[in-house]
């Protein structure tokens, strides 16, 4: 459906983050594979967030939403292919192995 728009569809900008709410936001971002994707699910959730993002605030420092030198730093590492299968993400506790933000490592269970 995110494709047949011809648009660029994001999501969560209308939801604050928290630690409180990730299981609920984790449950919402599978639910949107029953329109898209899952890469067109996983975009809206990261980069394309992050190309919003930088089109609409002041001018960041380093790029959002791509993994290169210079680029601000957070990423998570899966154990699995959300690809595959999407619902992986509603289990952070043993599915998620590494968490970096800000270039710091919170996480790290390779």
């Amino acid at each position: 459906m995110g494709s047949a728009a011809n648009a660029d569809d994001v999501g969560g900008l209308q939801r604050p983050f928290s630690p409180a709410l990730t299981p609920r936001q984790n449950t919402i971002l599978t639910h949107l594979a029953n329109w898209y994707t899952n890469a067109e699910a996983l975009r809206m959730a990261t980069s394309g967030n992050a190309e919003l993002l930088a089109l609409s605030s002041t001018p960041n420092a380093g790029k959002l939403g791509v993994i290169e030198a210079g680029a601000f730093a957070d990423m998570l590492v899966w154990d699995g292919n959300p690809l595959d299968d999407l619902r992986m993400v509603e289990d952070p506790q043993r599915k998620l192995s590494v968490v970096i933000k800000d270039g710091r490592i919170f996480k790290n269970t390779l």
